[in-house]
């Protein structure tokens, strides 16, 4: 299991098409955007780290009950968004399924044109 450190956390997310990372909230508080509308955050100089990922709200609902390490997004809409505590108690390819999972819901949502430009932007 490899460790999640901030570095990794936001080599992850800026891999995703597109993606970019902004400080519209903090100045400490990094947030990754698909476009303009945003996937993931975390405050990478917090000790412990997390990070707050979009999700299905029926998936979270189980997420939560599962690891309590997953909890209601900090500050954000608890429906739809979850915050993981990085520990290691939650399994190590199921955070970057969330973040990845999390990107892929606010593509999702995206106009046509946009999700199309992603595409050609990541060569599918």
């Amino acid at each position: 299991m490899a460790v999640w450190t901030p570095r990794r956390l936001r080599s992850v997310c800026v891999s995703m098409p597109g993606a970019r990372e902004r400080f519209p909230f903090l100045p400490r508080l990094s947030v990754f955007f698909v476009e303009d509308k945003m996937f993931a955050l975390s405050d990478l100089n917090a000790d412990p780290l997390t990070v707050s990922v979009k999700g299905d709200p029926e998936l979270s609902l189980y997420l939560r009950d599962t690891y309590p390490a997953i909890t209601p997004g900090y500050h954000l809409n608890k429906r739809h968004w979850n915050t993981i505590l990085l520990d290691d108690s939650v399994p190590d390819g199921l955070v970057a399924d969330l973040i990845a999972e999390s990107y892929d819901l606010v593509v999702a949502g995206l106009p046509k044109y946009r999700r199309e430009r992603l595409a050609a932007q990541s060569g599918q």
